[in-house]
């Protein structure tokens, strides 16, 4: 704890102030045959699906089915302009996430529970980058890039044809600068928290352009109303309830170009009102020169995260441990996928983490669960969503791998029987 960037007290250097942004992508060339991620200690891993086109995000229904969310970014035509809009447009490319959506959501069925699905289905397709799912009471809800939308849903079904029932807008626009939006269900089903990133790195943009941004909404389903629930997170994405507090929680992905460890992503719990800082400070009173006109009022109030992940880490999957099968040390904490960086020397990410958690509270150094992803210069995959299966095995979203991986607890030999002494 207190090393640069990770734990709850993290030691932030001075920023760096550059004229051109450091760029060191990896470049994604997929998996080799026979090739996967190495897991840890006590654990195994698996293919559950491959050959997928960009899945990034999961959602397992009530009978073991596996919904995932195969989508890229939808059109941003005022989004990466000028040079600096070039260069990101190549760096994306490089990175696994240039070409068009494929907008739709699959349906994956292990029958015979050997935790490789043998059948997927075309759930729903013609979606707008869909990247959140929900079941709450009977409806499938998807958040798609500018709108939250909701189908009937009864389970074991295998397609839906019906038509889109939009249950509110959420902000997109030609920016839509950071654009999945995720979604989660409150614990008695009568709300969905909906988390909506920045539409910038740092308000270059403007501050009106970031309206209703850099933030996580409440989102009535009943009256088809929302609120501002939580503000001045960057692009937060990840979502899950704490089992001891039950408090929401998730991870933000922070600003770029103040150096290698300017500014670590975190999770933290999320407080009704609370403002994070973003963009005019980080980590508390941190202040940004960057943004212009400040604001002094606000950054007084902005809340300290609870737990830093590293510098430019891209951690986006969030799942805690209730309810898994793996070994006893990873019982209780949180679950992270870490996308991995794109301007960071030396490269951070690329690989599934634990956080240990007491009391609700993070207890300990982050654990490497899933490792692999990156060798040398290339990305073999990168993980996004994590979420838990029917059987407690972990499944990662592998969006540049295209496939979905199912890491579990390895299995113990019977121990020989003593002999008697002489």
């Amino acid at each position: 704890m207190g090393e640069a960037g990770y734990g709850p007290n993290p030691r932030l250097p001075a920023p760096e102030k550059s004229l051109i942004p450091t760029v060191h992508i990896a470049k994604a060339t997929g998996w080799p045959a026979g090739v996967k991620p190495t897991p840890a200690a006590g654990l195994q891993v698996q293919a559950f699906a491959t050959g997928l086109a960009h899945p990034r995000w999961l959602l397992v229904l009530p009978n073991g089915d596996v919904l995932v969310a195969e989508t890229n970014a939808p059109p941003k035509p005022e989004d990466n302009k000028g040079i600096k809009g070039k260069v990101m447009k190549l760096v994306q490319k490089r990175a696994g996430a240039g070409g068009e959506s494929p907008n739709r959501i699959t349906l994956l069925r292990d029958a015979d529970g050997d935790g490789v699905a043998e059948t997927r289905h075309e759930l729903l397709k013609g979606l707008n980058s869909p990247f959140g799912m929900a079941l709450v009471d009977g409806h499938l809800y998807v958040a798609n890039a500018d709108a939250i939308v909701r189908f009937p849903y009864k389970t074991g079904q295998t397609s839906i044809t019906e038509q889109p029932d939009k249950v509110v807008d959420l902000p997109g626009g030609p920016i839509n600068h950071h654009w999945t939006k995720n979604i989660i269900a409150s614990k008695d089903g009568s709300k969905l928290y909906a988390s909506v990133g920045s539409n910038s790195n740092v308000a270059e943009n403007g501050i009106p352009a970031e309206e209703g941004r850099a933030a996580i909404w409440e989102v009535d389903l009943k009256k088809k109303t929302k609120r501002l629930f939580a503000t001045g997170l960057r692009n937060p994405v990840g979502m899950a309830l704490e089992p001891t507090s039950g408090a929401l929680w998730t991870v933000v992905n922070e600003r770029d170009e103040l150096g290698n460890d300017l500014v670590p992503d975190y999770m933290t719990s999320v407080k009704d009102g609370a403002f994070y800082g973003w963009p005019y400070s980080y980590f508390g009173g941190h202040v940004d020169e960057r943004v212009k006109p400040q604001r002094p009022d606000l950054v007084a109030k902005a809340v300290v995260p609870d737990y830093a992940l590293g510098g430019h880490t891209a951690s986006l999957g969030l799942t805690f441990a209730e309810g898994n099968n793996l070994p006893a040390s990873f019982r209780a904490g949180a679950f992270i996928g870490q996308h991995g960086s794109w301007n960071r020397k030396p490269r951070s990410g690329y690989k599934v983490v634990f956080v240990p958690f007491a009391g609700g509270k993070p207890s300990g150094p982050p654990i490497d669960v899933l490792t692999g992803f990156l060798q040398d210069d290339e990305a073999r995959g990168r993980p996004v969503g994590v979420v838990f299966d029917k059987k407690g095995a972990l499944l990662v979203a592998d969006d540049v791998g295209d496939a979905i991986w199912r890491v579990s607890g390895t299995l113990t030999s019977t121990p020989a029987p003593k002999k008697d002494k002489p």
